[in-house]
């Protein structure tokens, strides 16, 4: 079933620098292959999602959220998560908002098709396709520590990718580090 499949290397990667057991989000989360993934390192997580039947696949993992959020009111005013995730989906009048969810001290991990994916196959709209450098304008409150933005061969698409951190004033002159690699 699509969705249920190993979650994103790129989210893999970079789920370390999400805070210790702080809340994630995932925006589109389909089947909840990001929040399995995520609820195994141990954050609470949440997901919304249009679709009833991915919906009800997640509901045992985390907090699960049915809403259309293209066509309503985005479902979760004002709270904010220690980790946001997108991946395959772009809605542009979403962007300001899913970055708005990124609590201090918190990530933003997304990836999706850039313009160039038109080339080789679906998606092929160019609403649904990023231009180029247009996640990094998007991040420009953010801190960001890795981004990508070409072809990967397997499966074959054109990609942008993120991750961006909201620097925490709490935290200003205290000196932490986040490792970049995984390794503790």
């Amino acid at each position: 079933m699509h969705g249920t499949e190993a979650a994103s290397p790129w989210v893999r990667r970079w789920a370390h620098l999400i805070p210790a057991g702080t809340p994630v989000l995932d925006v589109a989360c389909g089947h909840g292959r990001h929040l399995r993934h995520l609820a195994s390192l141990g954050h609470p997580v949440t997901g919304i999602d249009r679709d009833p039947a991915a919906i009800d696949t997640i509901r045992p993992v985390g907090e699960a959220v049915l809403a259309d959020i293209e066509n309503g009111p985005w479902p979760l005013p004002g709270r904010t998560f220690g980790g946001v995730v997108v991946t395959n989906y772009l809605w542009r009048s979403l962007l300001p908002t899913i970055v708005a969810s990124v609590a201090p001290g918190g990530v933003l991990i997304y990836e999706t098709f850039g313009i160039e994916h038109a080339q080789i196959g679906r998606p092929s709209r160019p609403d649904f396709l990023l231009q180029p450098g247009e996640l990094l304008r998007v991040c420009e409150g953010l801190r960001v520590v890795a981004y990508e933005d070409g072809f990967l061969a397997s499966p074959e698409r054109f990609v942008q990718r993120i991750v961006a951190l909201r620097e925490d004033p709490a935290d200003a002159g205290a000196g932490q580090r986040r490792r970049l690699d995984s390794a503790g």
